[in-house]
């Protein structure tokens, strides 16, 4: 075979030893001081957030051209300016920290954003803050425990009456996939302004609540429904928050009730479905819930954005009939929030009128904090 002469040079291969000859003249070309320079690669992740002895939380940030950075988190104290490192890690150390699950955002010259580090984000329409969950010693209600658990199913859905897909999210609780034959009654539970279907499980720990309720014997089992309150597209200027109260309206009495009286065995009538929600989530469940007394007789709102008198001027002008149709009508708001006038209003309207309900006023703000613990109190009044 005659050989080609390109690639041979006195017996050996000339393009197969020409990587290694560059090497080689590349590490003789290697001065010592250049093992010795530092890396300008970007250094390995730190951890964030990481929990230290004693409730103590170190916090940590790559941010290597950043002036400015702070912590800025939902437990007292949280808001801390940070110090960066001679590898451009901004860092801070706090607490103790109370146990629960709070919020928390890094503030970078001015601009807020998630941790990065932290694969817990809070699910919203626009994503801004990620999520610490201290557990407490013994757990506290939200908190995982070694109890039976239910189950978390995710659904799409076509909704023909507002023109697209829609998401919803179902607890069922534990004994469900045992007991084929038992039905149960239904929690419709609805989220605020800035949360969607994912948010009162992801960040609410809405299924930690009911399991362990159960487990006790406080609760009685049953099915949560989780939907997307925001029935008119996200960020829609035109849409008033009436008119899409409207819209969820119809998603949910002509869409959600019966996709899910189809696939699940729940009890129907009213003396079975629950309506509750915070603030935006609130509003749209007592106007709702009082413009349906016939689908509805457990109406709840947590610091809700309360409706008009207008809008539920029907409930309000028979009182005899609302109050028979009535199990339970529970309101309750804290002393902190920025609706707290408008719910004070909205229980003088309903004394004025005669309509039978239950005010809860508590210390604490607009926040997630407060709404655990008041599914923590209403699911076990519900159904009872």
């Amino acid at each position: 075979m005659q050989q080609d002469s390109s690639k041979k040079k006195n017996g050996w291969n000339f393009y197969g030893t020409f990587p290694v000859m560059v090497l080689l003249a590349a590490l003789i070309l290697i001065t010592p001081e250049a093992f010795t320079q530092p890396s300008t690669r970007r250094p390995q992740a730190p951890k964030s957030p990481e929990v230290l002895p004693g409730r103590m939380v170190a916090f940590r940030l790559y941010a290597p051209k950043a002036d400015t950075v702070s912590l800025a988190g939902q437990w007292p104290g949280g808001q801390v300016q940070m110090a960066r490192d001679s590898a451009g890690i901004w860092n801070i150390t706090t607490g103790p920290i109370d146990p629960g699950v709070w919020e928390y955002s890094f503030r970078v010259d001015g601009m807020s954003m998630i941790d990065p580090l932290n694969p817990m984000i809070k699910p919203m329409h626009e994503p801004r803050t990620s999520i610490l969950h201290l557990p407490g010693e013994p757990p506290l209600l939200f908190d995982f425990q070694d109890v039976p658990h239910g189950v978390l199913h995710t659904h799409h859905y076509l909704c023909k009456s507002l023109g697209g897909i829609r998401e919803i999210v179902v607890y069922t609780p534990p004994d469900y996939e045992k007991n084929q034959k038992k039905q149960y009654p239904v929690f419709f539970l609805q989220h605020g302004m800035g949360d969607n279907q994912a948010t009162w499980t992801v960040h609410g720990k809405a299924h930690w609540i009911l399991d362990n309720l159960i487990a006790q014997g406080k609760a009685v089992p049953m099915l949560v429904v989780m939907m997307n309150g925001h029935a008119a597209a996200w960020g829609d200027a035109t849409k008033t928050r009436q008119e899409n109260t409207i819209l969820f309206e119809r998603d949910l009495i002509e869409e959600a009730m019966p996709f899910i009286e189809s696939r699940y065995r729940v009890k129907t009538g009213p003396e079975h479905r629950a309506l509750c929600g915070l603030s935006m989530g609130g509003g749209q469940s007592l106007t709702i819930g009082l413009n349906h007394l016939e689908k509805f007789a457990w109406i709840g709102g947590f610091s809700a954005s309360v409706p008009a008198r207008e809008t539920v001027a029907a409930a309000l002008a028979d009182p005899e009939t609302t109050n028979k149709k009535i199990k339970l009508l529970w309101i309750a708001c804290g002393k902190d929030d920025f609706l707290l006038k408008r719910n004070e209003d909205f229980i003088a309207l309903l004394r004025e009128n005669n309509i039978r309900h239950e005010w809860l006023l508590t210390g604490g703000d607009h926040s997630w904090p407060v709404w655990r613990g008041y599914l923590g109190e209403l699911a076990q009044r519900l159904f009872q």
